[in-house]
């Protein structure tokens, strides 16, 4: 063979062993990367849209976000429990994104009954035995109900925030003076002037309510925006109004979860193996430098009660790492 033959001889062998290299290292990557589809489950209310990533026979984790926030909220969580072999399944909650009332006519509540039985609901509907759950702010009561309630179905619950199921059936004393300060959002949607606030203005409401939220978080336009398109769904505005004026007895609950909320007025335990995360600046209540014994009391395996210096109310965002590991050190040590 010539030398002008084998240099040709070789650059194009090269060529096909380079492509060859590549199409193992896209097969390689492909088979490593956990895959995310967005699906829809029915229950017996709701159309839920959810978002399905990694191991569809890894032990399941229900990831659940708050008001005013959507499943872009756990987008760095879920990575590095889908690389440790766990499903990540991140619901839109009712009012938000693509989910929908199935009933025209059923009335659009935001109680926490309601949006505790909607975890229940989405489990039943996947055919999960068990689960884990992972929360903050209406997400995170969620977690803590359906973990107080069906002890025998969650493993292990990581709440942003700690223990926030409300006594809906007698009305609680007034905070201090700073308190009901941050709690003015909640005063404004209990008027009719701001339900027409919020449907008029939600997009700039919920971003201010980010901004006082959580104030050393800089986020981006881009940030926002992907979220508050959530926001536009035709039922939020009637489930956010009656989630806040319920709890203060100002709307009337669902008949069906009438026994339901007596019992999370008594502050049932949960039983499941727990962290509790508290963002250190977190603009609605600042959290206690130690436990209270209240708090203690209504955790039967209370694993550990962290702090976070420098986030605010909205952890998965600011910090996933705290929260993913906390979920990952739970999962390791329960079965």
């Amino acid at each position: 063979m010539s030398t002008t033959r084998r240099r040709t001889f070789l650059k194009v062998a090269g060529i096909a062993g380079a492509g060859i290299l590549a199409d193992m290292t896209a097969e390689s990557q492909a088979q490593e990367t956990p895959r995310t589809t967005v699906s829809m489950v029915q229950t017996a209310v709701l159309s839920i849209a959810y978002e399905d990533s990694g191991n569809r026979n890894g032990f399941p984790v229900i990831l659940l976000h708050g008001f005013p926030d959507d499943v872009r909220a756990y987008d760095e969580v879920v990575p590095p429990l889908t690389k440790a072999g766990y499903r990540a399944l991140v619901p839109y909650l009712r009012g938000y994104g693509a989910t929908r009332f199935r009933d025209s006519s059923a009335p659009r509540t935001g109680e926490q009954a309601a949006i505790g039985q909607d975890v229940i609901d989405l489990a039943d509907a996947l055919k999960l035995p068990r689960f884990a759950v992972v929360g903050y702010d209406w997400g995170g009561r969620a977690a803590a109900i359906a973990a107080a309630l069906h002890p025998d179905r969650v493993r292990a619950t990581v709440l942003i925030g700690g223990y926030t199921i409300q006594n809906t059936v007698a009305l609680a004393p007034p905070a201090a003076p700073e308190g009901e300060h941050r709690l003015w959002y909640q005063y404004y949607f209990n008027t009719e002037r701001g339900r027409a606030g919020l449907e008029a203005n939600r997009r700039a409401i919920c971003r201010y309510l980010w901004q006082v939220w959580s104030p050393s978080w800089h986020f981006s336009d881009e940030t926002y925006n992907r979220t508050a398109a959530s926001f536009e769904n035709p039922d939020f505005v009637d489930v956010v109004i009656h989630s806040y004026r319920h709890r203060i007895m100002n709307a009337p609950g669902e008949a069906r979860f009438k026994d339901v909320e007596a019992t999370l007025a008594t502050r049932p335990k949960i039983l499941a193996p727990s962290i509790t995360l508290y963002g250190g600046d977190d603009g609605i209540r600042a959290p206690a430098a130690a436990i209270p014994p209240d708090e203690r009391a209504v955790f039967e395996k209370l694993i550990a009660r962290r702090v976070v210096p420098g986030v605010g109310h909205f952890m998965p965002r600011e910090k996933p790492d705290a929260v993913s590991s906390a979920m990952l050190e739970l999962l390791a040590g329960s079965a």
